[in-house]
This record gives structure tokens, sequence and C-alpha cells, in this order.
């Protein structure tokens, strides 16, 4: 029988009034290919050609489905009530808000800004529909943990984020959808400027990934003596 695969994540700990609160935004189905891409850092002022000055740069890129009939024939009460009003909407608006700012230390994050919005009169329904841009909050973008098994837990900023609707309900909810992410993972220079209740636990997830990646290295060598011993002829 084939066993139960851990299902990927997305983390972001929203500050409310009284405690952190993690928005859990789990994947509905693992994606079953994932771009994994480094780049060079950048060279270090001087002579030497080799001298860099930081880490590479790591990134991720995947596609996850979402499917709001899988939901309903699993009857959970919650999210199968919520995939009966809304379809997918409410987990793509879920992937949608990593992308915009909190909105200040104090605002209590995604809740507490949407809340300062409605109650300061700052959504703008006028007939373009859109918000004003003089009144959008000028603050970080949410940090996220990206969770891929106990071996990947990284935290990461959603640099990209694109979804193909295809599937809609009698309201027009979309029911079936694909988005394609691409995260890029916080170096030490970039966890600095983290804030609020993730900080501390950003800057553990990356030293353990890291730690472990180094673990694993080490742990190649044993590939490596046997590769070494089947190149030499004896």
């Amino acid at each position: 029988m084939a066993g139960k695969f851990i299902k990927g994540a997305l983390i972001e700990f929203m500050e409310t009034f009284l405690l952190p609160l993690p928005n859990v935004i789990s994947f509905q189905f693992n994606p079953e290919t994932m771009t994994h891409a480094w780049t060079q850092a950048q060279a270090a002022v001087g002579s030497n050609p080799l001298a860099v000055s930081g880490v590479p740069g790591e990134s991720f890129s995947f596609n996850i489905m979402l499917d709001s009939n899988d939901s309903i024939a699993n009857q959970d009460p919650v999210s199968g009530s919520l995939a009966e009003v809304s379809g997918v909407y409410s987990r793509l608006a879920a992937l949608e808000m990593l992308l915009y700012p909190t909105g200040g230390k104090k605002s209590g994050g995604l809740v507490g800004s949407v809340a300062a919005s409605l109650s300061n009169g700052r959504i703008d329904l006028s007939l373009n529909g859109s918000a004003s841009a003089a009144e959008i909050p000028q603050s970080q973008v949410p940090t996220v943990l990206f969770v891929w098994g106990p071996g990947r837990i990284v935290p990461v900023r959603v640099t990209n984020l694109s979804i193909t609707e295809k599937l809609y309900d009698s309201l027009l909810n979309p029911i079936h959808a694909e988005a394609q992410l691409s995260l890029s993972v916080l170096t030490p220079d970039e966890l600095k400027y983290v804030t609020g209740p993730l900080r501390g636990i950003a800057k553990g997830a990356y030293a353990y990934s890291q730690g472990l990646r180094q673990a694993l290295a080490v742990a190649n060598l044993g590939n490596a003596t046997e590769s070494i011993i089947g190149m030499v002829p004896l």
C-alpha cells in the first residue's frame, strides 16, 4: 500500500492584535516537478576574480493545482463548505496576498490591514474599480516559510505569481485553477531586515536547512569514494 505523502505548504505569520496567527497555505496537490535554481553571488570589489561578496542566490519555481470539487468530495466541514460557496477563490486570494505589503509593524498584518482599510474608508470604489496608489501602505512584503518536507524549510519571498483560472461555477467563482509560483530564498543579509514574529523562526529555518545541506554534502563523500575507485583502472 502506498504511503501517505506530506503536503508542501507556504506559511506566513500574521501579526494580530493578540497573538501571531500562522496563515498556512497547504498545497492541495503537491507539484510533480520543481525548478531549483542558483545564481552566483555578486563579485567582490578587488583584484581577486574568484572573490564574491555573499552567498549564492537561491530560488524555487513550480506549479500547483487547485480544485474545489476535491475539497467538497472530502467532506471537510471547513474547506468543503468554503469551496461550495467560493470555489478556489479563497485559496487564490491567500496566495495573492503574499505579494502585498503588510502595512507596517503595528497594523496587525493581513487582518489588521484589511480592518484598517475598511474602518478608514481607504478602499476606493470609484468607477475604475481600483484603490488609490497613494494609499497603498509602504511596508515590507510578507516573509514566508516554504515547507517542502522535513529537509527543506526555508524563508522566502514570493517574487512571481501567475494564475490560470480554468472552470467557473454559476456565480463565476473559479472552481479549478493552476498557479505558477516563483520563490526567492532570503539570504543572511536579507534576513537582518525581517521584522515581526517570523524573525527568529526565519533565521532558525535558514540555519537548519543550510546545516542539513552541508551535512548531506559531507555524507556524499561515501559516494565520491566509490566513484573514484570505479574511475581508476585496477
